[in-house]
């Protein structure tokens, strides 16, 4: 099928990006989200976005701002919330790409481009009415909707409805395998490390799968802070960081940040050997087709299987 019989697609979540590769229409896109890297042919692709945060600051620095922009736009007139949002959307290339699709997301303003960043840009651009795509994924179930959903967007609904199927099967194979085999590690997935945030979301259904007992965050929530008294109170087995858009590089500079505080030795998962670093960026933060990867991860760190190795570690004593 070549071009006009098919829709011009933008997509502003690198989830999406995936979804659209997955379905077999990665030909599709015209333009992508700066944080859209996967598959690697994207990267070729128009960027349409940029974050208003420098990357290489700190953790804390980050948090910091995000949290200050995020407390600046309650109540902010709808005029001024481009200015004050996480993410920048580049108007005249939407306008010059006039996509017929734009996939983005609802479920966090901090995590990606949302649907708000795009109604704030399309609203300076006349003419151009394309059809939003909006995801909004809290839990496993919510990201395989999602895929149905730009399934049916894209003309590709039993292509997507075929993959949802198979993802499914893929996880409960991995549960019969795992889930019941005693004893069951106890397990906390760090989402942020300075301050300490747990993983919420679709993480717990995650462990749960790949047959750990998830200590902290709730399935379908939003991943919650964590003092460091109640993570040394539950003392878990097994310790995951995996940071909301850091890689294995990036999660890496921050152990220093742990290491000093105080009760971090006293962790019997420090102790034993048990910390591990995740790519927390590819995998699971990533409301997409490659959570089905991030449950395998765990069950390798968990049940001590070589695979996936190149997404994960062992930190280092």
């Amino acid at each position: 099928m070549s071009w006009p019989d098919y829709p011009r697609v933008v997509s502003l979540l690198a989830s999406a990006t995936e979804m659209v590769a997955e379905l077999g229409c990665l030909d599709w896109l015209v333009g992508r989200s700066h944080e859209c890297d996967y598959p690697p042919e994207v990267l070729a692709l128009p960027t349409l976005s940029h974050a208003a945060i420098a990357p290489d600051l700190s953790s804390a620095a980050i948090d910091a701002q995000i949290k200050a922009r995020s407390a600046q736009a309650q109540g902010a007139p709808p005029a001024a919330l481009q200015a004050l949002s996480v993410y920048r959307i580049d108007v005249d290339l939407l306008r010059d790409l006039r996509p017929d699709v734009i996939l983005t997301q609802t479920q966090c303003e901090v995590c990606a481009v949302s649907e708000r960043d795009v109604s704030a840009a399309l609203a300076q651009i006349t003419g151009l009415t394309p059809r939003i795509v909006a995801l909004a994924p809290y839990r496993l179930a919510d990201v395989w909707d999602d895929l149905l959903r730009v399934g049916d967007a894209l003309g590709r609904a039993e292509v997507a409805a075929a993959l949802v199927r198979a993802y499914q099967a893929r996880l409960n194979m991995l549960h019969d395998h795992f889930g019941a085999r005693p004893p069951r590690p106890r397990v906390a997935m760090l989402e942020w490390l300075d301050p300490l945030m747990a993983a919420g979301n679709w993480t717990p259904e995650l462990v749960e799968l790949a047959g750990g007992e998830n200590l902290f965050g709730a399935t379908g929530a939003h991943s919650p802070w964590l003092a460091w008294d109640d993570l040394a109170a539950a003392d878990p087995d097994v310790i995951v960081l995996a940071p909301c858009g850091f890689d294995l590089a990036r999660t890496q500079q921050d152990v220093p940040i742990l290491q000093a505080h105080p009760l971090w030795a006293q962790l019997q998962a420090v102790r034993n050997g048990r910390v591990y670093l995740a790519d927390g960026n590819a995998y699971f933060n990533r409301s997409g087709p490659r959570l089905v990867q991030s449950a395998e991860i765990l069950a390798a760190i968990l049940w001590g299987i070589p695979l996936h190795e190149a997404a994960w570690r062992r930190l280092e004593a």
